[in-house]
């Protein structure tokens, strides 16, 4: 048998640069490369369910820290802020038990606006408002979650969520 591995090889080669540029990848940074830092004070509440903010702040500096090149800074060094506050907080039932009728499995949705501009001169680079994060939990017996762990999981889930938006557009 007589095999010419240079011609297989340039025929692999061909072919896995023609799958993979028609299928989207690209080598392009997933966020603008412009900025290294931002600042994320605390965001405001505009709900009656205190730590909120606290809670949403931290998260979303581990997100930020965890899944984007930037370094969250202090204010006044940051080269961008990230503000923004919780307009509001619904529970709604899911389930109720059928002995009863109590509530079973509960919806926790939190509903977030943010702003994120340069420091320098005030530009927008990203704002979002009504952005909605849910988390479930289940109160009745034998589970018996507080509040807290839907509290808790739409908190990480809107964290996320914003990070997402700061991604650069494609």
């Amino acid at each position: 048998m007589n095999i010419h591995y240079g011609k297989i090889w340039s025929l692999v080669l061909v072919t896995v640069t023609m799958l993979l540029g028609g299928c989207g990848y690209t080598q392009q940074e997933l966020f603008n490369t412009e900025y290294q830092t931002v600042a994320v004070p605390i965001f405001q509440n505009k709900t009656f369910y205190r730590g909120v903010e606290l809670e949403l702040t931290e998260a979303l500096i581990k997100e930020i820290e965890l899944r984007t090149p930037y370094k969250v800074t202090a204010t006044s060094t940051a080269q961008t802020i990230l503000e923004g506050h919780v307009v509001s907080i619904n529970q709604r039932p899911l389930s109720r038990t059928q002995e009863g009728g109590l509530v079973q499995e509960t919806e926790l949705q939190m509903v977030v606006n943010f702003h994120w501009k340069q420091q320098s001169d005030g530009k927008t680079i990203a704002r979002r408002d009504g952005i909605i994060a849910t988390g479930r939990y289940v109160a009745s017996t034998p589970i018996s979650e507080p509040m807290s762990t839907g509290q808790q999981i739409a908190t990480q889930g809107m964290a996320k969520r914003i990070v997402d938006t700061m991604r650069s557009d494609w």
